[in-house]
């Protein structure tokens, strides 16, 4: 433990965590922690720290989703076509997606806790700003500042959260932290299409931004750079051993690059699932519009269940020989699966037993995102971990998250809907492969067949 593993014929830089860094709660620096007078043992306080910075993952989504809510009355208020307010919600996914990686790199350079909180701020009184709009160009503007707020919280987040756990719980924190996003969602759509009902579009808003705003101030009363495992930062981080051999490993790295790939691939199942399932119960169970996004969002409920457990079960299985590449075949698993479960689902013809079907899959859909978020930040040096899960959230919008229905939808155009979900789960076998190839390459080159977690 403690040391690099390089081999130089082909780039690799596999990182293993020091004892003082993320192996390990901070127990021996900080045998007790204290906020506001009380000592908090090291495990109370990184379970604190998990939950502020889950929350504020909470008001992340709700604050991009709660517009999805309040789209008709926008439209009944403004007289805007569909196409201007799509572009609402695109202008959040489009900075997002242009500003990750940037800022993830600029807040593990310059501290993470710093730009957590300035994140949190900026996109809290945007969004309640978005609720004082008067025009649609001042929601644009407004909703761009969502976008930029937002745009690395996710990496971020993650990275402070694993920071202040052990190695052993990495699959189960970074599946329970995405599945957040999930939650949020729903949580934006349904709290937010509630108020609105009742006091209006904008006080929707407002409660969105009051509930970020409140956690925002609170964190970084609670979570403090100090506190955190050590982990080189600003100017520390420049005069560490090799930043910049680092930094490249993560766009050089073949076992990397497999992982972000066969991540990316897996996620065109849940996104596609998550876009086309309220059609496909409208169209083929016959549900009126409301009872379909109910159901929708059982569904989508049960795939953020099944990120949590499978996390935890990763951690589990793997924690008596973590470096035996165990988290990989779990992925793996979790894939065929899911591939199987939605073939033969929409195989089926509609009724209890395809929802079955479907709900499996869903729940194993996105179960890879704990171990393979684990396996990307042991691979990866702790200075550039918010920048490690910065590349792969792009690479799972890139290949998953925005073709997902886009590429379902002109599929369905030509075989139906049903057609195009029956060979959707080729993505899960295509993701089997890319992760078996991450194993392959690692035992190919390392010549431990047995180190693929990177830890020696």
């Amino acid at each position: 433990m403690g040391t690099a593993i390089h081999v130089h014929a082909t780039h690799f830089k596999l990182i293993a965590q020091t004892p003082e860094s993320e192996n390990s709660m901070p127990q021996r620096d900080n045998p007790a922690l204290s906020l506001n007078g009380e000592s908090l043992p090291p495990r109370t306080y990184a379970w604190m720290v998990f939950a502020l910075t889950f929350a504020l993952l909470l008001s992340d989504y709700m604050s991009r989703q709660v517009l999805n809510a309040v789209f008709p009355l926008l439209k009944m208020e403004w007289g805007v076509s569909d196409a201007k307010l799509g572009g609402l919600s695109s202008v959040v996914a489009l900075t997002v997606g242009l500003l990750t990686l940037p800022l993830s790199l600029l807040a593990d350079r310059y501290g993470r806790i710093r730009c957590l909180v300035t994140m949190a701020l900026l996109w809290s009184l945007a969004t309640l700003a978005c609720g004082f709009a008067r025009t649609y160009e001042e929601m644009l503007i407004a909703r761009f500042f969502v976008g930029l707020g937002e745009a690395a919280y996710g990496a971020v987040g993650l990275a402070v959260a694993l920071s202040v756990f052990p190695v052993h719980m990495r699959a189960t924190i970074t599946g329970a932290f995405m599945a957040g996003g999930l939650f949020g969602s729903v949580l934006g759509i349904a709290s937010g299409g509630a108020i609105a009902a009742h006091f209006g579009w904008r006080v929707a808003f407002y409660a969105m931004a009051a509930f970020g705003l409140v956690f925002a101030v609170i964190y970084p009363f609670v979570v403090r750079e100090r506190r955190m495992a050590r982990a080189p930062s600003g100017a520390s981080a420049r005069a560490a051993s090799g930043p910049t051999t680092s930094l490249r490993n993560l766009f050089t790295n073949p076992v990397l690059l497999c992982l972000y790939a066969a991540s990316g691939v897996q996620m065109f199942l849940p996104s596609a699932l998550m876009a086309w399932t309220p059609s496909y119960m409208v169209r083929y169970y016959g549900m009126q519009t409301a009872q379909a996004a109910s159901f929708a969002a059982i569904l989508v409920l049960c795939g953020g269940v099944g990120m949590v457990v499978l996390g935890i079960v990763s951690d589990r299985k793997s924690r008596a020989a973590p470096a035996s590449g165990q988290q990989v075949r779990l992925a793996m698993i979790y894939c065929a699966v899911s591939a199987v479960s939605l073939f033969i689902a929409f195989a089926l013809p509609p009724g209890p037993v395809q929802l079955g079907f479907i709900a499996l899959g869903f729940f194993f859909s996105a179960g890879m995102a704990g171990p393979t978020g684990s396996m990307v930040t042991q691979l990866s040096h702790v200075s550039f971990h918010a920048t490690a899960l910065a590349v792969l959230t792009l690479v799972n919008n890139i290949l998953g998250l925005a073709p997902g229905p886009f590429v379902t939808g002109v599929i369905a155009d030509h075989i139906g809907l049903r057609n195009a979900l029956l060979i959707m789960p080729v993505m899960g076998l295509m993701a089997i492969f890319l992760y078996r190839l991450a194993l392959s390459l690692w035992r190919q080159h390392s010549g431990k067949p047995h180190a693929i977690d990177g830890i020696a």
